[in-house]
């Protein structure tokens, strides 16, 4: 390499980096101060010979000794270290995390095994109880990640991975166990009493908005014209999420997915609930859900009569619209705990599923501890 080369080489990495202009002064004042220090040494470059070799070696000698330094931003973990785990009490523990503190530590035992992290010598690791309070505040309220970031003393991009991190852990480890056919006795009594004899559910579909995705955008307008993702669901007769169908497109419609799901195939072969049936007149009628009119009538699946009713189809409906209102409340429900199901998510089409069904199992959790739904 030529010198001149060599020159603007050197004067390239000096302009697009000040940290090497600053381990350079430095580096200067420390060579003050060496006992070894050569006082006749001419530092001077002569104008006449430029930039040399010299220069190179001086550059690439600063670069490999500079000791390893680093930079974050000052914070504070008061609140969430001497208030919210003080002083808090069960209320407003309910309003803010929409769960009560006992079952948040319970939720934090569960999962410990799949949040647990070391400490590195860079930092020490959050806690598991701190890991699923972010997650869950950022969850159930509106705040935005810099809100949550300066509630709780982290990073912002800690708050991302917190919240992915909980939903991935959730769905590995409880899903399956949370969101399940319980007892189906305890279902088909609950059904009857509203009014619907030999039902183990009810099923119907709600859309979750968000924000236009890279790819196949239009796929996600929804009838009502904004983008979305569709979360279908089969509920129990006090609302609990029983089996979860998501990540379908907002155009796709609620008969499709239900066709394509493995709840339709279980149902359509009997292997979903056991085998009891009722006679009904001279008819036998297996054990049936319950939906709106846009499923198909199926020997299994009851939905309301349509066009000119007599006042016996009438009772019928307003038997089933009944039964049916649990899925709606459900709904309802969980779009009220868990608000980030209200706004735009900004995650990606692939990440947003786990997040939502991550909420569905938390709901399921919430509802077997009581009335812990604040409605206001």
């Amino acid at each position: 390499m030529e010198p001149i080369q060599l020159t603007a080489a050197v004067v390239s990495i000096v302009n697009t980096s000040r940290i090497i202009l600053e381990y350079m002064q430095n580096w200067a004042r420390r060579r003050q101060h060496e006992n070894d220090f050569d006082e006749d040494m001419d530092t001077d470059i002569p104008e006449s010979t430029g930039c040399g070799n010299w220069d190179i070696t001086v550059a690439v000698g600063l670069v490999d000794t500079v000791e390893c330094r680093f930079w974050a931003r000052q914070t504070s973990t008061d609140w969430w270290d001497c208030i919210v785990l003080q002083v808090w009490d069960d209320s407003q523990w309910l309003r803010n995390f929409h769960m009560r503190k006992t079952t948040l530590l319970e939720l934090c035992e569960l999962l410990s095994s799949a949040l647990k992290r070391r400490n590195t010598k860079m930092r020490a690791a959050l806690t598991v109880e701190k890991q699923v309070a972010i997650a869950l505040w950022k969850l159930a309220t509106p705040d935005c990640y810099r809100s949550v970031r300066n509630q709780f003393g982290v990073g912002k991009s800690t708050v991302g991975a917190a919240v992915i991190q909980l939903a991935n852990a959730i769905i590995h480890v409880l899903l399956s166990r949370v969101v399940t056919l319980a007892n189906v006795q305890v279902i088909v009594d609950g059904f009857a009493a509203m009014g619907f004899l030999n039902c183990g559910g009810v099923i119907d579909g709600t859309h979750i908005s968000i924000l236009a995705p890279d790819h196949l955008a239009n796929q996600y307008v929804n009838r009502k014209g904004y983008f979305s993702m569709v979360l279908q669901a089969l509920v129990d007769h006090k609302g609990r999420f029983t089996d979860i169908n998501v990540g379908w497109p907002g155009k796709v419609r609620d008969t499709r997915i239900f066709r394509k799901s493995g709840l339709f195939k279980q149902l359509q072969e009997g292997t979903y609930f056991p085998d009891q049936k009722i006679t009904i007149g001279n008819v036998e009628m297996p054990m049936v859900i319950l939906g709106d009119p846009a499923y198909p009538l199926l020997p299994w699946l009851i939905k309301p009569y349509t066009g000119s009713l007599d006042s016996r189809k009438e009772q019928f409906n307003y038997r089933l619209s009944k039964c049916r209102m649990v899925v709606e409340c459900a709904f309802g429900r969980l779009k009220a705990r868990w608000h980030c199901l209200l706004t735009r998510s900004d995650r990606s089409a692939t990440s947003f599923p786990i997040v939502i069904a991550a909420c569905c199992v938390l709901h399921n959790i919430c509802e077997s501890k009581g009335k812990t739904f604040m409605v206001g």
